[in-house]
């Protein structure tokens, strides 16, 4: 049976949902009046719980003490008004005995938020021991993560990371997001529909959880860029940090 371990920054999720009809008469702000508070696993949780609804046992290597992301939305618009982070000067490193756990599983995830639990030297030693590493990091890509299988990141992540790199040594194991364009890979772009988008919060947790549930099941990383691509675009059609599975997928 296929397992997969995600390893990376976590975080709750939370998203106060309410309406603004009036300003404030002390300030020229909105007066914000919560409805409905919708709280959820973000980032390496959003990772591991998309890959399990799609059936595949995942666990997950976090750090203890959580971030929190609160977000204000306005309920009818999806509009944020506002995110408050807390929790961010409290991340341990992660121990380096925890890391030997990854020999027991058949892919892992790495998602790096880049918020102190992982460094680079733990990176390293991931991709250097293990065959099948996907890392999603906001890391500046450098020697650290040459043996990862596959590097995911954005066209942003993409245009500062390799400013002063040889982009040619991960010509063949890089994959570049590129939001309503689909992404690229090997110089091919992968497009996607054209769709109306709700919210984009966790989008990239659900491609690289997608990309490796597909290539795990057909060892075809063209293909699981396809699958990828489908998720993540059901997903930004969703309210919130949301998971997919097999019946959100229109396959062509």
């Amino acid at each position: 049976m296929q397992k997969v371990l995600v390893i990376g920054d976590s975080c709750n999720d939370v998203f106060v949902y309410g309406k603004s009809i009036r300003l404030s008469p002390d300030a020229p702000v909105p007066v914000f009046n919560p409805v409905e508070t919708i709280e959820n696993g973000g980032m390496g949780l959003n990772v591991q719980a998309n890959v399990m609804s799609f059936g595949v046992e995942c666990d997950i290597l976090d750090q203890v003490e959580r971030i929190k992301k609160t977000r204000y939305v306005d309920r009818k618009t999806n509009h944020t008004f506002l995110r408050v982070d807390t929790g961010e000067d409290n991340i341990l490193r992660v121990k380096s005995n925890q890391l030997e756990q990854i020999k027991n599983y058949s892919a892992i995830i790495i998602s790096d938020y880049n918020k102190g639990f992982l460094h680079e030297e733990d990176i390293k030693y991931v991709c250097d021991n293990h065959p099948l590493v996907f890392l999603d990091t906001k890391k500046h890509i450098g020697d650290f993560c040459k043996n990862a299988t596959f590097i995911k990141i954005n066209e942003v992540e993409y245009n500062v990371s390799f400013a002063e790199l040889n982009k040619d040594h991960y010509k063949n194991n890089l994959i570049v997001t590129l939001g309503g364009s689909g992404c690229k890979f090997k110089e091919k772009i992968y497009p996607v529909d054209s769709v109306q988008v709700k919210d984009m919060s966790g989008a990239g947790d659900t491609f690289i959880a997608s990309l490796v549930v597909d290539y795990l099941k057909t060892l075809d990383i063209q293909k699981a860029i396809k699958f990828a691509n489908l998720c993540a675009t059901a997903v930004v059609q969703k309210r919130g940090v949301a998971i997919v599975n097999n019946s959100d997928i229109i396959y062509r």
